[in-house]
């Protein structure tokens, strides 16, 4: 993966806000339900958002910056030392006649120590860290909105609770901490870093922190006005449409689009007339008899009136 600045096109000193602006930026731009069908758009946004998921994390992104974790949040695994152990507080001792890094690196290869076998060696209170672990897992485009809780159950027959946050987006990946591989001699075990994927919701598209309808209303609806139901995140909710309403005409609903740390984005509606199935003869001659029939719709295209 690319490093995650250069990703986001942000410098190393960028701050969390200049990381979070420039996250929506490209958000807004890559997002698949603006390209539709467009597999390097896909495949953008996902990298994109793993590298804001990484940078806005402080934990993170002070890993990164000191090299123990990669682009993808994994850990970077160096060549064992024994120095490195054996100088640490608990360190393991060796003794014996050969050398302990021989030694140290024949351990972590699975042999023997090929020296003095009569059994001396290691002491008791060698420890080594367990393994991190990835695994992708799909989430519904609602859960992933509101947040919630979903278990996975891995290919070995274990099962980890995995909380899904308010808000969290297609890409993002979720650290449980010590769910990885156990570790060696009692040592710490490894955390398992879950990628999600969004599906896709049949009426509502996300953008950023809003939610986006398309609402179909009816001809007597646009033209007087009406209070109708509109589904959100949340649930239904009443809402006003204002008399001449027409087709494109965008309404907002404050504080109904995706949690955002302590606050909200909107959900923008975007009313679509829609006239009834079949011809109605009573609204053909109405139609017909009316007036203003003939107004100019099609100036604005600068062709034929």
């Amino acid at each position: 993966m690319r490093d995650p600045y250069d990703t986001l096109g942000v410098p190393r000193t960028a701050s969390a806000d200049d990381i979070k602006k420039a996250y929506r930026q490209l958000a807004k731009k890559l997002h698949p339900d603006l390209n539709p069908g467009n597999a390097k758009a896909a495949a953008q946004f996902k990298e994109v958002s793993a590298a804001n998921d990484l940078l806005s994390d402080p934990e993170k992104r002070a890993r990164f910056d000191r090299g123990e974790i990669d682009a993808s949040g994994a850990e970077v695994r160096r060549r064992p030392s024994y120095r490195s152990y054996a100088e640490s507080p608990g360190g393991a001792k060796y003794s014996g006649g050969i050398d302990p890094e021989d030694i140290f690196e024949e351990f972590f290869s699975g042999r023997q120590p090929s020296g003095n076998r009569s059994g001396s060696g290691f002491r008791s209170g060698f420890k080594a860290r367990g393994a991190d672990v990835a695994y992708e897992m799909k989430v519904d485009f609602l859960d992933a909105a509101r947040g919630a809780k979903r278990r996975l159950t891995l290919p070995d027959g274990k099962v980890l609770d995995v909380t899904i946050p308010p808000g969290s987006h297609d890409g993002q990946q979720l650290r449980l901490k010590g769910q990885g591989t156990p570790g060696l001699g009692g040592g710490a075990a490894g955390d398992a870093y879950i990628q999600i994927e969004v599906s896709p919701h049949p009426y509502f598209r996300r953008e950023g922190v809003d939610i986006h309808l398309e609402l179909p209303v009816t001809l007597s609806e646009a033209v007087a006005g009406a209070k109708i139901p509109v589904p959100t995140i949340d649930g239904t909710v009443t809402m006003t449409i204002p008399k001449g309403s027409n087709t494109g005409s965008t309404l907002r609903l404050k504080g109904k689009g995706v949690p955002d740390g302590g606050g909200r984005g909107d959900q923008y509606v975007r009313l679509t007339v829609v006239l009834p199935e079949g011809v109605d003869a009573e609204l053909e001659r109405f139609v017909q008899n009316w007036g203003q029939r003939d107004y100019d719709v099609r100036g604005k295209l600068g062709g034929p009136k």
